[in-house]
């Protein structure tokens, strides 16, 4: 494990000065602002990491997990965050400021320069690095600067560990991304093992009480009013204009007087809900009382981020959200921000795919798409007095393992949580006969444990990825094929529980998920 060196307490201008004077100009403009004409944005990760002392690979990792490597032409975030790294100006958080005093560039050059806001950038990280104790040795070493990235964020407590997972996730998985300007940027993936101490990981027994194949991170009070005064009849589809962790955040900020019901992550289509269902988020002015609003990671004007993955588990959601409230499943009850009545906003935008979003919609509420009885895009809590296709999947995972659950007719009665308890107690579980998140998980990967990599098919394959689904709260497609998109979500699971993120599924990963972690 990395050292930790005590805290420095001594005055940084000396230090500031050397690590800035060397790309200062003598008109007070940093030398990375000047052009370009071969790679100027892999050239300036590399200068900023060197000046600063930042593993250049986390620098791209940082700015991909924020912008997907887009500046926005100097266009604020809905965060007022600004460039490649999403430097922040705002009445929580200020990290442009801080890096204009780091290295004496202007504001306006953090704005929009992409160079001098990497610049920025890492002279911030560097300055966690710094306050947090690390030294040459630690800055060496890519797991060390986990606490540094959580902070980068702007969140606190769990959603600042969503951030930093997100980041390491994409450090393990390599990023090959193309810029605005077509300059291709590359991370070679690795194993990683972030040293966590000291950051409050996520509990993924924190559930939502209204979906519970999403996670649950409050909203600050001021950002939502208690209850209704009118009936709830359609879903709104929003784009956060930020990343996933910075909307957490911003919706925790008592300032931004915003929030919505609940945030999906474009990577693996993990979704957070910040307001119940029964309280009216401030998300579509004229259309909130009567709403569930739905924030999607990312930038109306980059398709990057609406992957497949974000589309299906959205999609599940809207499915069963129009299913408990009885909204109907067309486009006059499931509406862009832009469509709300009395708004000013633009997204989801002309790159959000509706006619495949309700079509996934659709799919998704008529059971689980497959045919195979036990694959679902979520993974909802069964207890007794349940009914319906997945009481009838938990009835038949227990009769395969040996805890008679009585005839698989998708009735959740005694002798079905009677077979729970058993189970539960079995795996170490709370036996309290109820099927949650992590009996479900469980229950899916129970049987033999092969080793799984990239490039492996079959039964064994669908067990990995039906759990990865009740785990992560986000759906994997149980194809039976593992390709590049089950190994995201094997990292991002070993990520979030603290195994070696390699993406294969050996021994520690299979005892993990069979114990319902």
């Amino acid at each position: 494990m990395p050292t930790r060196a005590a805290a420095r307490t001594g005055p940084r201008a000396s230090l500031l000065a050397v690590l800035t004077a060397t790309v200062l100009a003598a008109t007070g403009t940093p030398a990375l602002a000047a052009q370009d004409p071969g790679h100027p944005l892999d050239r300036a990760f590399a200068r900023a990491a060197e000046e600063f002392d930042v593993p250049r690979d986390l620098l791209a990792a940082v700015g991909y997990g924020e912008t997907h490597l887009d500046g926005h032409a100097g266009r604020p975030s809905q965060a007022n965050g600004y460039g490649v790294m999403h430097l922040v100006s705002n009445p929580a958080h200020h990290t442009l400021e801080r890096a204009a005093d780091l290295t004496g560039a202007p504001l306006a050059a953090l704005r929009s320069d992409a160079a001098v806001n990497v610049l920025g950038g890492a002279a911030v990280l560097r300055g966690y690095a710094d306050a947090l104790g690390l030294d040459a040795r630690d800055r060496d070493d890519i797991d060390a600067w986990y606490p540094a990235v959580a902070r980068y964020g702007g969140a606190e407590g769990p959603a600042a560990a969503l951030y930093a997972d997100t980041v390491y996730t994409f450090l393990a998985d390599g990023i090959d991304a193309l810029t605005p300007d077509g300059e291709r940027i590359t991370v070679t993936g690795r194993p990683v093992s972030p040293d966590k101490a000291g950051t409050a990981a996520p509990d993924p027994s924190v559930r939502s009480a209204d979906y519970p194949s999403a996670l649950w991170v409050p909203a600050d009070p001021n950002n939502y009013t208690p209850g209704r005064t009118a009936t709830v009849d359609k879903v709104v589809v929003h784009v956060t204009q930020g990343s996933y962790a910075g909307t957490i955040s911003w919706f925790q900020n008592p300032a931004s007087v915003v929030s919505s019901h609940y945030v999906v992550r474009s990577s693996d289509g993990q979704i957070t809900q910040m307001v119940r269902d029964a309280d009216t988020a401030y998300h579509a002015r004229s259309a909130n009382a009567s709403s569930l609003g739905i924030e999607h990671e990312g930038f109306v004007d980059d398709p990057t981020w609406f992957t497949d993955t974000m589309y299906r588990s959205s999609a599940a959601l809207t499915a069963a959200l129009c299913e408990k409230y009885g909204i109907p499943k067309d486009r006059s009850h499931i509406i862009g921000h832009s469509e709300a009545p009395g708004n000013d906003h633009t997204d989801p935008g002309p790159h959000w795919d509706w006619d495949r979003y309700m079509e996934l919609v659709d799919d998704t509420g008529a059971g689980d798409g497959t045919g195979d009885g036990l694959s679902f895009a979520a993974y909802t809590t069964q207890r007794p007095g349940s009914t319906g296709p997945q009481v009838t999947a938990v009835q038949r995972l227990l009769n395969a393992q040996g805890y008679p659950a009585g005839e698989e007719d998708g009735v959740f009665g005694t002798a079905t949580e009677g077979a729970v308890k058993s189970f539960q107690t079995a795996r170490g579980l709370d036996a309290d006969g109820i099927v949650g998140a992590r009996t479900w998980t469980a229950l899916l990967s129970a049987g033999t444990t092969p080793e799984l990599a990239e490039g492996a098919a079959g039964e064994d394959v669908k067990r990995v990825q039906r759990a990865l689904t009740a785990a992560l709260g986000s759906a994997v497609e149980a194809d039976g094929s593992f390709g590049p998109a089950t190994g995201t979500a094997v990292r991002s699971y070993q990520t979030s529980r603290e195994l070696t993120a390699d993406g294969i599924v050996g021994p520690d990963t299979w005892a993990a998920l069979q114990a319902g972690r």
